[in-house]
């Protein structure tokens, strides 16, 4: 079966992230100047003086823009490199947050790979590429979740070990008392799963390897068929086999 899918049918299915391609400078409503500042930062960090001689303005025009894009948490001031005697200059530099101001592919990169190795590989290869970054997940996962002790601690010891990766994980209580969820509410990688769908089924196989063969764990909310979150009902197999 073929288990990758194109960015186009992707798109058409409206299962692309909003960070599939990230803002564009270009289609910001920073205005005209506050776009010009950014670019120039994105060179080199810049004293005031020198963005008002490369952009022909005044100094103080300089800093009002500067201040209105602090303010939104894309520039920051810092010390400068010491000019002779005398207290260091100050200079401004774009923020991390002002990198997703310019295109970024990595989604594009990550869903070419996939193809590529579709194509390469077949679908065997690629299922075994998965199988082995599923390895070196539950590496890491067993190292950080306890084997044994109550399991709402383990899980709770494996949404922190989610939260680290970008899901934004949590543990809440079932409603029916019997067990926990693992409620994700963020997809790190999205885009990547909606182009194999097989990495989330390595993902739901991981949690339940870790867990061992005495927990249950079943996926009930998922973000790449449209839901809001993942969310997974994670209980004692034995409380289920005997409420069935």
């Amino acid at each position: 079966m073929d288990d990758v899918k194109t960015r186009t049918e992707i798109r058409a299915q409206n299962l692309e992230p909003t960070n599939l391609g990230r803002t564009n400078l270009e289609q910001t409503n920073l205005g005209v100047t506050k776009r010009r500042i950014v670019e120039r930062l994105k060179r080199a960090d810049a004293k005031v003086s020198d963005l008002a001689r490369a952009l022909e303005m005044t100094e103080a025009g300089v800093r009002q823009h500067l201040d209105a894009l602090a303010e939104h948490g894309l520039v920051a001031a810092r010390p400068g490199p010491t000019e002779g005697r005398g207290r260091p200059p100050t200079v401004w530099a774009l923020t991390d947050l002002a990198q997703d101001l310019f295109p970024d592919r990595h989604d594009d990169l990550t869903v070419e790979l996939i193809t590529a190795v579709r194509t390469a590989l077949g679908d065997q290869g690629l299922a075994r590429v998965i199988d082995a970054r599923g390895e070196v997940q539950r590496a890491a996962y067993e190292r950080a979740v306890p084997k044994r002790g109550p399991l709402r601690a383990r899980v709770e010891a494996l949404a922190r070990i989610r939260t680290q990766e970008g899901y934004v994980a949590e543990v809440v209580d079932d409603t029916d008392g019997a067990g926990v969820l693992l409620i994700e509410h963020h997809c790190p990688i999205c885009t990547a799963a909606a182009a194999c769908p097989g990495l989330c089924g390595s993902e739901l196989a991981l949690f339940r390897e870790v867990l061992g063969p005495k927990v249950s764990v079943e996926r009930t909310q998922h973000i790449v068929s449209g839901d809001r979150r993942c969310a997974y009902r994670i209980e004692p197999r034995a409380r289920r086999s005997a409420t069935r």
